[in-house]
């Protein structure tokens, strides 16, 4: 059996009319077995007529407006019908043998959940885009890889989050830990969820032979604006109260205190710190209102080992 024919692919899509056509073009050259689904959230530009009338192969999920990437992401993974699925930004171009790759990643390891690409700027392929996602104890998540030369993380490794633009993941665990936060709405997402796989003693992985070109920001429009900066403080917040359980959060505060306000100075710099300063009290809301993962005493040896990842990837972040 091809490996392709064991995976669904799910594009998330919003006003994506500029990429959807050549992100469906190379999936079909690459993964002609494939389930393909694009969940729509509600575009007004022409881009989910254009996949329907281009692309049949394509099964279109249209939702009636815009609920956010990870709504989008969920419904799509919810409804594929492949033991695994690979979730992909709609800015994406995948390379061949990206599929298999992936597949492989998985089917090589079975405490793994899931496994990221390489990830490549389409605008400047000499770069890397993301070459797997950390998390540290300042309460900073990061792509590793960013902006370096694509000769380099050419070897596969165990990464702290796969990065949820070019990931593939094992449906079974995805249905036992649970979906994306739809909290969410929008980043930071795929760090929560690789997060509660590593608590439920899975591994998350890179796998370098799986190579995507991404433009990046393709739909909030740039590395750093308002949308993108509310959306990631608020959520920052809300990342470390969910997965940390209370003794993990006392451990962490003097890091986690140094991190955000290390991060605010970088955003008045900016001219974003009223929106930074505005997204961390969203954020402190939404801790009282979500719930947080249920700490149980078998998932400690996890906490330990994370906590450890926690420290050790403040030294990977300034390398």
């Amino acid at each position: 059996m091809k490996a392709d024919s064991r995976v669904s692919v799910v594009v998330p899509n919003y006003n994506g009319i500029a990429f959807v056509e050549a992100c469906f073009q190379a999936l079909l050259r690459d993964a002609p077995q494939s389930e393909l689904i694009m969940v729509d959230n509600g575009s007004a530009d022409g881009s989910r007529e254009l996949v329907e009338e281009r692309f049949p192969r394509v099964r279109v999920i249209a939702l009636d407006k815009n609920y956010g990437f990870c709504r989008a992401a969920n419904e799509g993974m919810r409804a594929a019908s492949s033991p695994y699925v690979i979730l992909l930004n709609n800015d994406t171009e995948v390379l061949p043998g990206f599929v298999r790759a992936l597949v492989r990643a998985l089917q090589a390891d079975s405490k793994a959940f899931s496994a990221g690409a390489k990830m490549i700027q389409l605008h400047e392929q000499e770069k890397i885009d993301d070459a797997g996602n950390f998390y540290c104890a300042l309460g900073w998540a990061f792509a590793r890889g960013k902006d370096k030369s694509v000769e380099y993380y050419e070897k596969a490794d165990e990464i702290f989050a796969a990065c949820g633009g070019a990931v593939i993941y094992r449906k079974a665990v995805l249905e036992r830990i649970g979906y994306l936060d739809e909290a969410h709405f929008a980043y930071l997402e795929d760090i929560d969820l690789g997060w509660r796989a590593k608590i439920a003693g899975y591994r998350n992985l890179y796998a370098p032979k799986a190579r995507v070109l991404h433009v990046g920001s393709g739909t909030s429009g740039s590395r750093y604006n308002e949308f993108k900066v509310h959306l990631s403080s608020r959520n920052s917040v809300y990342l470390a109260y969910k997965n940390m359980p209370a003794f993990q959060i006392l451990l962490n505060f003097p890091f986690l205190f140094a991190g955000f306000v290390i991060k605010y100075l970088f955003f008045v710099k900016k001219g974003l710190g009223k929106t930074y300063r505005k997204g961390l009290k969203e954020g402190l809301f939404m801790c009282r209102r979500e719930k947080k993962v249920k700490f149980c005493w078998k998932n400690l040896p996890c906490y330990g080992r994370i906590q450890l990842e926690l420290w050790m990837n403040i030294g990977k972040r300034f390398r």
